[in-house]
């Protein structure tokens, strides 16, 4: 077995992540609030020389902290991103990761003790400045993302390459027919059929605009990543519909005409809380009187949403800057400056950790050929912790996902 605790992190392409900050009182700290917590967790957390913690049976996820110094400063100075750091670098492994980190999920709101609740704000890091969600700073965010390259999304994406839930039929895992139906049923929702003019907000790489396109609408689709319009016109060509699919390089608030339907699928988490309501006004202006409006958008629930705002955590800093996930009263406030208003909805929370165990076991099996592309181990475990960390999130319903009718 290869020893985790004397495995190098590569410092040349990770800065500072090779070497854990210090700070012993904050790590004491943590020390305690860690055990307060896992004491009463279905997990098993084991240490050097065999120390074990938690209240899991032999069943349970075990998570083996290989140098617990690091990893209890790590947690110290910053809690929401050391633990993840401290996984990116083996300070600690599991190999039940989504399961370890589910259990971690379905207490979440309460593993700090409540009388210590109010000094989180104290200590949390907020969000920087440069991670704002103007145009400039969308464009950068979503660069960090979703440029790193069209190559690694094509290695564990399903050949619809759409980055979003599916919504699967009862009983079925099919991931390609589950991606399909969820594009009908936001299609669905916005009435789009054979001669709508349809606006899509968040390009991805084309699935839905060819979706849209082959019921006969004429789709202009707008995304703000350059990898991805690349690709999603090459796409579109592909399926010969270039004639009714124009992917345009502009954001959301440089729109202009009037659409008969507007649609858009998990863009909604990208445009940060304090552009909901742009974001809405822009649909609003863009779409003709009597059309509609299909959103797709991951939810949370309105007191965790309120809890945590403003908030920096780890899959800000290495996974979606300047990201904040709305909670359905949210989206009905940002509406409330609008002629729109919900008509209907559904909510597809599981099919989503479905959605996600599928990339992460598809992501891992073709690691080989992903780090043929340049990809680093702390990389690698960088994505299969955020792929463990949503899955475990939509399994334990603290996340959900939701597809919305929209009209006036």
């Amino acid at each position: 077995m290869t020893d985790l605790s004397t495995r190098p992190a590569p410092a040349a392409d990770w800065g500072d992540l090779v070497v854990p900050p210090h700070d012993p009182t904050r790590a004491r700290i943590a020390r305690a609030l860690f055990h307060h917590a896992v004491r009463r967790l279905p997990v098993r957390v084991v240490f050097p020389g065999g120390r074990r913690i938690g209240a899991g049976g032999p069943d349970s996820p075990v998570m083996r902290v290989h140098r617990p110094d690091a990893f209890f400063h790590r947690l110290g100075v910053d809690a929401k991103i050391g633990f993840g750091e401290a996984y990116m670098v083996g300070d600690w492994t599991s190999t039940r990761l989504p399961e370890l980190l589910a259990a971690f999920a379905a207490r979440m709101a309460a593993l700090v003790p409540a009388p210590l609740q109010v000094f989180r704000r104290l200590v949390d890091r907020r969000q920087p400045t440069g991670e704002e969600n103007t145009l400039t700073g969308s464009r950068n965010n979503i660069h960090r993302h979703y440029d790193l390259s069209n190559e690694l999304f094509e290695l564990f994406l399903d050949e619809t390459m759409t980055y979003s839930s599916a919504w699967f039929e009862p009983g079925s895992t099919d991931l390609v027919a589950g991606q399909h139906r969820k594009l009908d049923g936001v299609l669905d929702y916005a009435g789009v059929t054979a001669g709508t003019r349809l606006l899509e907000i968040g390009t991805g790489w084309g699935s839905l605009a060819i979706r849209a396109a082959q019921r006969g609408a004429r789709v202009t689709s707008l995304t703000i990543s350059a990898e991805q319009k690349d690709l999603a016109e090459r796409r579109v060509a592909d399926a010969g519909l270039s004639d009714r699919v124009e992917v345009l390089l502009r954001d959301y608030r440089e729109a202009r005409g009037e659409y008969d339907a507007v649609v858009s699928v998990e863009m909604i988490e990208a445009v940060g809380e304090r552009y909901w309501p742009t974001y809405f006004r822009a649909v609003d202006r863009l779409l003709r009187p009597g059309g509609r409006f299909g959103l797709q958008s991951i939810t949370i629930a309105d007191d965790r949403l309120r809890a945590t705002r403003g908030g920096y955590t780890w899959i800000h800093k290495y996974v979606f800057p300047g990201g904040i996930i709305p909670s359905p009263e949210g989206i009905d406030r940002a509406l409330a400056g609008t002629t729109l208003r919900v008509r209907g909805f559904r909510d597809f929370g599981l099919d989503y950790a479905e959605t996600l165990r599928q990339w992460r076991e598809t992501f891992l099996a073709r690691w080989p050929r992903i780090a043929e592309l340049g990809f680093d181990e702390t990389f690698r475990r960088m994505w299969e912790f955020y792929l463990a960390y949503c899955q475990a999130g939509f399994g334990t319903g603290y996340l959900g996902v939701r597809q919305l009718a929209i009209g006036r």
